[in-house]
């Protein structure tokens, strides 16, 4: 046989002669900018000389194969500007990042993948640091799959490293820490090239006090005053596997803030959080504590009444979702 018609050979039911076909990845420059090439290779199993077709496929990775590959895992860092999205999670009818992300796995891979991410996000929230996992059977090697994603990713999102990790990791359910950067605009004018990026307040506030009030949360503590109210939670839900009610919430809500500082950064007032994890609009419904305490409507002092609580509306109006930036997550 000379050569092999790919469509031939994946539409045949009988065929006498059974085929591999092999991925080659070859790098290549486009106008100063590293692409992929994509092409699948036809060989015929049993001897035969002469060469296989090369057949182009158009930027999409084909899924023709004849043994399983190993299953891989692989870790991606992730940046992105929220601010289109409506969040991380998938939604039907919605622009989101996972949802993004999924769709350009799977025009890279030809599989259908629901990518992994260490938090979800909530909308218009940033990330400069998103750790996410997923799995594939695709034999891509790790360092080429940022300038392949890269290349049909939205510039709102952009894949900044891959590697791959052992079969048990997964991106939430490793991460042992995360810190999180609130941005708060403190000028009379905030730049249109920023405001998508910060909070601006430019009214009186007492940042003395505010960064006092950062240190009471620090330590393992529960955080119900701090959770976002979701009705649907007061019927149980589960989490990890495990059923929580509101017997359990209380425990459920525990987290650990490692560090919780405000600082002075020129015309900007920035809250950086440290911890364990967090729950639901928990740093937003934090700095809208703070800037409580720096409006003197509450003092400091009442960051410990407020925790001891437990209830969601003796804190602070939850903050924009504009000024609030993943950085990173831990491992």
């Amino acid at each position: 046989m000379d050569l092999v018609d790919l469509s031939a050979v994946a539409n045949r039911r009988a065929a006498p002669l059974s085929y591999e076909v092999r991925i080659q990845w070859m790098e290549g420059s486009l106008s100063g900018v590293d692409v992929l090439r994509r092409s699948a290779l036809v060989y015929p199993t049993q001897g035969r000389s002469k060469p296989a077709k090369s057949i182009g496929c158009n930027g999409l990775a084909p899924r023709l194969e004849t043994s399983k590959q190993k299953m891989r895992n692989l870790k991606l860092i992730v940046s992105y500007d929220g601010t289109d999205f409506a969040g991380w999670q998938v939604q039907p009818e919605a622009a989101t990042v996972q949802g993004t992300l999924a769709s350009a796995i799977g025009r890279v891979t030809g599989e259908n993948v629901l990518p992994q991410g260490s938090g979800r996000t909530d909308a218009g929230v940033h990330a400069l640091g998103q750790v996410v996992s997923f799995a594939t059977e695709s034999p891509i090697p790790a360092a080429n799959f940022v300038v392949a994603l890269n290349d049909v990713l939205p510039a709102a999102v952009r894949v900044l490293s891959a590697e791959e990790m052992p079969a048990e990791f997964h991106a939430r359910k490793s991460a042992r820490a995360k810190t999180y950067r609130y941005r708060i605009s403190r000028g009379a004018i905030c730049s249109p090239f920023l405001a998508r990026y910060v909070w601006h307040f430019p009214y009186p506030l007492e940042e003395r006090a505010m960064a006092d009030a950062a240190g009471f949360v620090v330590g393992e503590r529960d955080f119900t005053s701090f959770a976002a109210v979701d009705p649907e939670r007061s019927k149980g839900f589960h989490h990890e596997g495990h059923q929580v009610t509101l017997r359990n919430l209380e425990q459920f809500n525990v987290r650990t803030i490692f560090s919780s500082t405000w600082e002075r950064e020129g015309e900007e007032f920035v809250y950086t959080v440290r911890g364990s994890g967090f729950l639901h609009h928990m740093v937003r419904n934090l700095v809208g504590t703070f800037i409580l305490v720096g409006k003197k409507t509450l003092t400091v002092e009442d960051m410990t009444r407020i925790l001891g609580e437990r209830d969601r509306s003796a804190a602070g109006a939850t903050a924009p979702a504009s000024g609030l930036c993943l950085i990173g997550v831990e491992y």
